[in-house]
């Protein structure tokens, strides 16, 4: 039976929640992932590393984009791809509470990766065969408007969820107040072995000592510093407080102590290099025989956790001075194992301080684990539901057919390398790849490590906000800029014209990266102020990447439109991955400051590539006449 095409009408109906189902899973891969694994104790350098290899499906999208074409319809792709998806989810939730749980969601990332980049290919070619050429071009704001919703909902509501998941769902927090002066005496660090195994009645709590720190702001010799800060590390490591099997975190592939030639022979070079010249400043001065006199501050549970569970402890400055700071111990993890035993964190004064000082440091626990489990399990529903409601919404298109059975094998892929050879032959072909490589490689490094930058305490060089301040800033307040700057971008080129903004657009997606610099270098707690630095640099992205967008339909005008602009979108998609995977080797060795000083200048190379970008005056503007083709 022969299906009817619906009225244009319907279109209402399934184009909007089309694509804030193409935009769902997107921000999920590239962006809560990061989120997730960072409040799950990853390291910066595995996040940036291992999340960027989720970006690959998007850059080799076009390899197998004719396929899709070729086999089922692109309705069948949606609703598969829909179903998939939704299942994803839910399998990322699943493997959150098992032992390696950072290689098994990364494998389940991937697979949603890639059911994600094949749901984009199939929703657009649907999208052209479902409306009419007016309808197609009536409903081009609202389907970019939906994908924006899907990006706050992504990076706004499922943050906030997780956050306010976390913080209600963990142990009461515990204040402990610093307090420096320079009548206090220097007292001797008594290192407890171990602390009353008697189980305290009622539920699990945080036991602390001191309530309050006192320190003199008398210096004691280095000597002394770097031997407790030393004793107190091995002693959490021992004791399984900093456990590396309990994080997730990848381990290496060589046996322990040994490294691989590339890491004798190049990166250890290159590490010492970045390190001696560019690495973060440190409180602790190593040239110099006295230090600012430290303190320990131990940690321990009221009682034995139940079965295998674990307890989840961060710790870190609220408030107060600066010279006042944390240099050891920010996060442990409590079982039956250790419960009852002193996990240690070393607060360490400024040697310049010598006048009275105070600062409030909190310790927090939040069930990290069972908010991302909730998280993900609340997506799978909601794209479980999509996929129930697209499977009798979406329409039939007469059109919507493979194409397998016109065509032999032979056609299909003499068909299918003319597409690329076209591509590559190009007039100027060089220039045009080094322009879409390049118009985004600060941003692809700022991306990677903005988030980490904004979690981590601030005796890392960090901002040290709360998971849910994170998804107001980002997912609120940046993307209602972002989408300003876009939705602007568009008008002006539409009326001027691409070559005319081209420069200006330019500028702005890349010299607000500036506001970084600056906030790393203050470390501001003013959320007011962070609020609107970020918002400067998200409209400024939105507002340049307007450009970008432009020129890549520039060059991909002529034969194979579509196919051309699936492999410029390719290349795109590499400029971003690539840039991302060093991003947070490169900050662990030079630290937030010097990276971010870094981002901005590789910047630079953009802008002379720029100037030999071929545009012609009239594309962008409304006329008539098609443009001229200059590639």
């Amino acid at each position: 039976m022969t299906k009817k095409q619906p009225a244009s009408g319907n279109s209402w109906s399934w184009v909007p929640s089309l694509y804030f189902a193409e935009g769902i899973p997107y921000v999920v891969v590239m962006t809560v992932s990061i989120i997730m694994y960072k409040r799950l104790g990853i390291s910066n350098t595995d996040i940036a590393l291992y999340t960027s290899w989720l970006y690959l499906p998007w850059v080799i999208k076009p390899l197998w984009s004719p396929f899709v074409d070729i086999f089922k319809t692109k309705r069948f792709w949606i609703v598969t791809m829909q179903l998939i998806i939704g299942a994803g989810f839910a399998g990322v939730a699943l493997t959150i509470p098992a032992p390696n749980y950072f290689q098994y969601s990364l494998a389940v990332f991937w697979l949603l990766a890639f059911s994600s980049a094949t749901h984009d290919i199939s929703a657009d070619g649907f999208y052209m065969l479902g409306l009419s050429e007016h309808d197609q071009a009536f409903f081009v704001g609202i389907r970019s408007t939906f994908y924006r919703i899907a990006m706050i909902f992504g990076q706004g509501v499922l943050i906030i969820l997780a956050g306010y998941i976390e913080t209600h769902s963990g142990l009461p927090s515990r204040d402990i107040n610093v307090i420096a002066n320079p009548s206090f005496t220097v007292n001797r660090v008594v290192f407890p072995q171990q602390f009353d195994t008697t189980q305290l009645a009622g539920p699990v709590k945080i036991i602390t000592y001191p309530g309050t720190l006192q320190l003199s702001t008398a210096s004691i010799s280095q000597a002394t510093a770097d031997s407790l800060i030393k004793r107190v590390k091995n002693w959490n490591t021992k004791n399984l407080f900093y456990a590396d099997k309990q994080t997730g975190t990848i381990q290496a592939s060589t046996a322990p102590g040994e490294s691989s030639w590339w890491d004798k022979n190049v990166v250890a070079g290159l590490e010492w290099f970045l390190k001696t010249y560019f690495g973060p400043g440190s409180i602790v001065k190593v040239n110099s025989s006295k230090s600012g006199n430290v303190g320990v501050v131990f940690f321990h549970l009221s009682k034995k956790p139940a079965g295998k569970q674990q307890v989840i402890v961060n710790f870190g400055r609220e408030s107060g001075d600066h010279s006042i700071s944390l240099v050891e111990g920010s996060r442990f993890v409590f079982t039956s194992l250790n419960w009852n035993k002193p996990a240690a964190a070393i607060i360490q004064l400024d040697p310049k301080l010598k006048t009275s000082a105070a600062a409030l440091f909190i310790v927090k626990s939040g069930n990290i684990k069972l908010s991302w489990i909730v998280t993900f399990f609340f997506l799978s529903a909601i794209f479980i539901s999509i996929f129930v409601y697209h499977k009798f919404i979406l329409p039939y298109p007469s059109s919507d057919k493979p194409v397998v059975q016109k065509k032999s094998f032979k056609n299909i892929l003499s068909e299918f390398l003319r597409t690329f050879v076209l591509f590559f032959k190009k007039n100027n072909i060089g220039v045009i790849l080094s322009f879409i490589l390049l118009y985004r490689l600060g941003e692809a490094q700022l991306v990677k490590m903005a988030a980490p930058f904004m979690l981590d305490s601030q005796e890392v060089g960090g901002l040290a906000l709360t998971t849910g301040q994170i998804g107001f800033i980002y997912g609120t307040i940046g993307l209602i800029a972002l989408t300003l700057g876009g939705i602007l971008g568009g008008i002006v080129a539409a009326k001027h014209g691409l070559k005319y903004w081209v420069w200006w657009m330019l500028a702005a997606i890349n010299i607000p990266d500036l506001v970084y610099v600056y906030l790393s270098y203050t470390q501001t707690s003013n959320l007011l102020l962070i609020n609107i630095a970020v918002a400067f640099e998200q409209f400024g992205y939105g507002f340049g990447f307007t450009a970008y967008m432009l020129v890549l339909i520039l060059i991909s005008e002529g034969d194979h439109k579509t196919s051309h602009y699936a492999l410029a979108t390719g290349f795109m998609a590499l400029g971003m991955m690539i840039p991302g995977m060093f991003s947070g080797w490169l900050q662990s060795i030079i630290g937030y400051r010097h990276f971010f000083i870094w981002v901005c200048i590789s910047t630079i190379p953009i802008f002379i590539i720029t100037k030999f970008i071929k545009i012609d005056p009239a594309f962008g503007k409304k006329t008539n006449q098609p443009p001229a083709e200059n590639f």
